[in-house]
Order: structure tokens, then sequence, then C-alpha cells
């Protein structure tokens, strides 16, 4: 797999917070800036230059800082690194390793930060590629919300950056319903309810536009908050510090301003997962992308404000993954493949004056494919007994190579809403073995 290379220069000065983040308008006569995205698994992916290098970036609200750590393209970029830290995030793991740089100049569109700081974790287990099967290099927080009215059209895959009170502004003001919000060292936070039995529970929940679930709550924080009788062990994610593992159920309702959805699919991280999470904060969870995903969302930082409108995904159904595996995206391997090319000759027969083609030449091409592994297996699901195991590579699903399929693809199939019949072929220790399950309704 190519790799990242990173040149480090030790400098011992410290510069403020303020200027290491402050992203400015290239045309200062602009009040908006169009920036195309990705939407992966309802997450934001947004094209980040990195002194001079353009690298792939989650847009994540539940971070404050500026984190690079992707390792799978040769580019190289030069760092000035000021000193090692160690990370600690969700997650029962150990804190990771990582350095410290500023006098970093990065570039969103036509917006940049002359002396923006950088978190570097060299750990490259923390890369999110494998769970979104392309190349992610980074996540950036805080500093791209912070100044600006930064809208998400999560249909149309585009965020605007619009100056404050700006046309823009007032427009959104105008057309989207408005929800306070508080921004906590860096981070918004919203209060909604709940509904998981017969009453409504008011619940802070961090806005984590990096959380592609719909919502995260934390019953270990809170006793009005029970997981439902029907829910079921599950994988839920990976975080900076390892998997985050806890229940998925249904509950009755979730409601934020005048907006509700009946029977989301909501997540509880057991209780290793949540150690490092203040009671004092009052946080009870955290509002993903499978919510956010409904509607254009803006977000004004400097007035605590949140702007929701409803998009054409907003009535969409309440998925989770039947299948009980986990898919990653471990690389890309070469492929040979023999193609028919024809040579354009022809030939005259005497007898019947016929134009007739000669037979095309086969020819071999050389095309970089991605390699899919089962990073993971739920326990007692159907994939489970019929003896799938992590460390799996999948070959072909359903009889078609999932070389020409992308992990999004991948992950439609097996998060189908009907309980189908899957066969999956895989590579163990170099033999090819075919397993056969059904996807289960389990809420």
């Amino acid at each position: 797999m190519k790799k990242i290379f990173l040149i480090f220069f030790l400098f011992g000065f410290a510069i403020s917070v303020y200027s290491q983040e402050k992203f400015e308008f290239v045309k200062t006569k602009s009040y908006r800036i169009k920036v195309p995205v990705q939407l992966i698994n309802n997450l934001v992916f947004i094209p980040v230059t990195v002194n001079g290098v353009e690298l792939l970036f989650l847009l994540d609200t539940g971070v404050k800082e500026t984190i690079l750590f992707g390792f799978d393209d040769s580019k190289k970029i030069i760092l000035n690194t000021l000193q090692e830290i160690k990370f600690k995030g969700f997650g029962g793991s150990e804190a990771v390793k990582g350095f410290k740089s500023s006098g970093n100049i990065l570039s969103i569109g036509e917006m940049q930060s002359k002396n923006h700081l950088l978190y570097l974790i060299m750990d490259s287990s923390s890369d999110l590629s494998g769970f979104i099967g392309v190349s992610v290099n980074g996540i950036i927080g805080t500093a791209a919300f912070k100044d600006y009215l930064v809208e998400i059209d999560y249909a149309k895959k585009v965020v605007y950056f619009n100056k404050l009170d700006s046309k823009f502004h007032k427009k959104i003001e105008k057309k989207y319903a408005k929800v306070p919000i508080t921004i906590e060292r860096g981070k918004p936070y919203v209060v909604s309810k709940v509904k998981i039995k017969s009453s409504e529970v008011p619940v802070k929940l961090l806005i984590d536009s990096g959380n592609s679930d719909a919502v995260w709550l934390f019953d270990e924080l809170s006793d009005k908050i029970e997981v439902p009788e029907k829910s079921f062990d599950d994988y839920l994610g990976q975080s900076l510090s390892g998997a985050v593992e806890g229940k998925r159920a249904r509950i009755a309702e979730f409601s934020i301003a005048n907006f509700k959805f009946d029977l989301p699919i909501v997540a509880f991280p057991d209780s290793v997962s949540v150690q490092n999470i203040s009671s004092h904060s009052g946080r009870l969870g955290s509002l993903g992308g499978e919510i956010l995903k409904r509607f254009s969302v803006a977000f004004d930082y400097t007035n605590g404000q949140l702007f929701l409108k409803k998009n054409k995904l907003y009535p969409a159904s309440f998925f989770y993954n039947k299948s009980g595996i986990e898919v990653l995206y471990i690389g890309m391997q070469m492929v040979r493949q023999i193609v028919a090319i024809p040579d354009n000759s022809i030939a005259i027969t005497a007898d019947e004056q016929k134009i007739e083609s000669e037979s095309s030449n086969r020819k071999s091409k050389v095309e970089l494919k991605p390699i899919y592994e089962i990073g993971h297996v739920r326990q007692s699901s159907n994939a489970a007994k019929s003896g799938l195991q992590e460390g799996d590579i999948l070959v072909a699903i359903d009889g078609k190579s999932v070389a020409d399929y992308s992990l999004q693809e991948i992950n439609a199939h097996l998060w189908s809403e009907n309980e189908i019949w899957i066969e999956l072929k895989i590579l163990r220790k170099e033999q090819e073995m075919t397993f056969k399950f059904q996807l289960q309704n389990i809420l």
C-alpha cells in the first residue's frame, strides 16, 4: 500500500490558537463560498489542501481539532512539528501517539488559514479509510465552523460557507427553522427529546456530523434512559481510541424542535465506551448523520443557532445492518483482466464475395481494484452461524466480484430492508470458500 511521507521540522515557539485556526476568504469581496463534497454513509467528506497537497477530510462538528492521519497516498507533506502528544477519545483502548504541528497553510475552496494547528496521529489503526472505502486523510472540526454560517446541503452534496449577516445568512434565517444551540469547547450541543416507552425525556446531545448513526444515548449516565428490551449487541463504530461497542434498539420517537421521527434506530454505547464522558457536562448522547442528512443544516456558532430545513431524504426509513458483518476496505491490488480488442481487419471470401470480420485479438490490461475484508462478525448473527470469520477476504457477493463495487454499494446490499439470502465467496488462508445466510430482522 502506498504511503504519505511526512517531513518534520522542529521549532520551539507558540502561536495563539485564534491565528492558527482562522480561515479567511481569498476574495475579500465574496460573501459565500460553495464547496462540492462527498456523502458516504451519512458522513460529509470535503477536499482540504494542506501545505499545497490536496487531501480528503471528514467534516466533523464533534471534533474540536484538525487531525491528520491518512497514510495511503503517495503524497509528500511538509509539517512543522512542535511536540509529541497522546490522543484519548471514545472507546476503551489506550491513548494513541501523535504530534502537534503549527505554521501550516490550509485551504478549503477559496478560504485559507495561514497559520493552522494540526494534530498528526501516527497509529495507522486510527485511519478511517477502511471504514469508508476511500482514502480519508484527516478530520476538520471547529476551525471550519466557528467564523461563518456553514450550510451543509446533504441532498445536493455541497457545503456553503456564508459570511455572517450577509444576504445568504438572512435568507436562511427566513426560510429555515431556528434551533438554539450552545457551543462548549468548540463543539455544538442541542437539547432534544426522546420517547423510549411512554414519556418524553429531554436530552442534551452533541451534534456530531462525524457519527453516521441517527442518535446515541448514554443510558449509563441517566436513570431516565433505559435500553428497550428488544435490542441486540453490536459494533457501533470506530473512534480515535478504538472500537465502540454497545446495543442497538428502536425507540418510540425522537424530536428536535418541531420535527419528529417515529421508531428511529438508536445506539447505546457500553460503559467502557463512555468512560471518558464527563457527567458534569450534562451530555446524554449524540445527534448524528442519519438524522442530519434529512435536512439542509446550517450552523451559526457565533450566535448559538442551528437552522434546519427538510429535504427529500426526510421521510426515509431507518435501517440497520441485518447481515451481522462489517466489511472493511484494506487497500488496492493489481488485477490483470483479459479483454477482446478488434483489430479492424476484414476478409473477402472468393465464393460469395462477403465481407467478414477477422476474429478479435485478446489482450490483457492491468487495473487497480479494491480489496475488502470482513472486519467484524456479530455474535449469534446468521453470518456467524454460517461460519464467516473476521479476517476473511471478500471475493464475491451472489456470484458477482466485489472488485467492481464500492464499499457503500456492498453495504447497501448487506443492509437490505428485506430478509434476503446472501451468498458470499471468501478467501481464507489462500483457500476459497462459499457461505450462505439470510439477513435477519431483529428489531
